[in-house]
């Protein structure tokens, strides 16, 4: 392991420079986020909704695939993140809510229901003054 860090001291700084960045912007944005949900978001069954419905295709599809490269950007920071400094687990998260992927709002809305979560969650959201995300009793 030292062996290749001094091989590859370069790359390691800028590892270290990203992860701590990454770091940053998990702090901020996670509460950011969960500020911003609407409370009744997750008791719909499915989601109906397009992502933004009234932008033109032509603006709307380089946006997905900007906002799922993103993500993919994301997952793969934090994969490294369990290994270097930083919040890898979290980072992973944040990845995986910003690609589209089918059977994904099953899988929040599984995250979301454990209590651990959800307490968590809505504690955020009480020291921002919302009120608590509503969850399915399923």
């Amino acid at each position: 392991m030292f062996e290749w860090l001094s091989d590859n001291e370069t790359l390691a700084w800028w590892m270290l420079f990203f992860s701590i960045i990454f770091f940053i912007l998990s702090l901020v944005m996670v509460p950011v986020i969960l500020v911003c949900l609407p409370e009744d978001y997750f008791l719909l069954p499915i989601r109906h909704r397009k992502p933004w419905p009234k932008l033109h295709p032509s603006l709307r599809i380089p946006l997905l695939l900007v906002k799922n490269l993103l993500g993919v950007v994301f997952i793969l920071t934090g994969i490294l993140m369990l290994a270097l400094p930083g919040q890898g687990i979290l980072t992973i998260i944040i990845g995986l809510v910003l690609i589209d992927f089918p059977g994904k709002y099953h899988v929040e809305r599984w995250i979301i229901a454990r209590p651990s979560v959800l307490r968590a969650i809505n504690w955020i959201r009480a020291k921002a003054g919302k009120p608590a995300l509503l969850v399915p009793l399923n």
